[in-house]
């Protein structure tokens, strides 16, 4: 894809899932002079994090399986793939944590979370190349 955050093997997303959304994103909006823009999702409102026209990370609310973990920020790395590398994670002694799944937003990307094998958490998503969604707008 070319652009920064969208190759293989690249950071390229952060979420937040916080007890109070609402006040972290008026935190981080503060502290970084990040704009927003909130989302509907099936489980509540998502808003994304953004610097100009790059879509940088999401703040949301703390699930409800997650409730007494704390607060935290969990990287995705780019992938080709998320089901070949979650089966490759798997090969390698990895845990899946949330299966992967289709985020349900026109040309959503695609993503699961992980623990590796020593047991650190982190996501890996997909994204729709930017061809196919040129072509569908």
């Amino acid at each position: 894809m070319g652009k920064y955050g969208y190759n293989q093997g690249d950071f390229g997303w952060n979420e937040y899932s916080a007890d109070d959304p609402s006040a972290a994103v008026d935190f981080y909006e503060k502290v970084f002079g990040y704009q927003t823009e909130e989302m509907d999702m099936p489980d509540g409102k998502y808003t994304v994090l953004s610097r100009g026209d790059e879509k940088l990370g999401g703040i949301m609310a703390k699930p409800a399986e997650a409730a007494g973990a704390p607060n935290a920020w969990m990287p995705y790395i780019t992938v080709e793939n998320v089901d070949e590398t979650v089966a490759k994670i798997e090969e390698l002694g990895g845990k899946i944590i949330a299966p992967p799944m289709d985020i349900p937003v026109p040309n959503g990307p695609r993503l699961s979370v992980v623990q590796d094998p020593f047991g650190a958490t982190l996501g890996v998503i997909t994204y729709v190349p930017e061809a196919e969604t040129a072509a569908t707008e």
